[in-house]
């Protein structure tokens, strides 16, 4: 599913994040930026030594925070590592929304003209698919509709039914702005 939103396109596509071609590719990471598991693990394993070496300069992020490391072996430029919430932390959705703001301001700042998200803590960090399309959908929208220079922003959904939970809430989020502007 793709949309237009101000001058960038939106798309949904189901896939393994680590195939995509997009400039920059988001990691679902932990503060300490280690690579492990799920979608890190995948990164690690596919993008080599480099992204992980790149890690330790870097050292920490805070959730809710976005740092940018090469590509690596991938097909990608780039990989922006984004602290999501786990769950039962507390302020779990302000922690997704600015973890997803830090990592489109840090594309933009990068002069990345594209991307491509996960669903942030969806997995071992236990936050519900649901409510991460929302928050997720959400924030990229309201971006888009804003000064940037971001030309594509892909949300690369691993299952089948995440990317049912992201399409109907994007057709929800659009419909919703359809209302809003009659």
């Amino acid at each position: 599913m793709q949309v237009k939103i101000g001058n960038s396109i939106l798309e949904l596509i189901r896939g393994d994040i680590t195939e995509q071609a997009t400039e920059a590719i988001v990691n679902a990471a932990n503060c300490q930026l280690i690579l492990g598991g799920g979608v890190a693990g995948a990164i690690r394993t596919k993008g080599g030594p480099a992204i992980q070496q790149e890690c330790n300069r870097i050292g920490e992020t805070f959730a809710g925070g976005a740092v940018k490391t090469t590509g690596g072996n991938l097909k990608t430029r780039y990989v922006i590592h984004a602290v999501g919430p786990r769950m039962g932390e507390g302020d779990e959705d302000n922690k997704l929304k600015n973890a997803t703001l830090n990592s489109l301001k840090l594309a933009d700042y990068g002069q990345i003209k594209s991307i491509s998200f996960p669903a942030i803590s969806t997995g071992i960090f236990g936050f519900p698919i649901r409510r991460c399309a929302e928050i997720m959908l959400g924030v990229v929208i309201d971006y888009l509709k804003g000064q940037t220079k971001l030309e594509k922003v892909v949300f690369c959904l691993f299952t089948e039914a995440d990317y049912k939970v992201f399409e109907k809430q994007l057709k929800k989020e659009i419909a919703d702005e359809g209302n809003a502007s009659q």
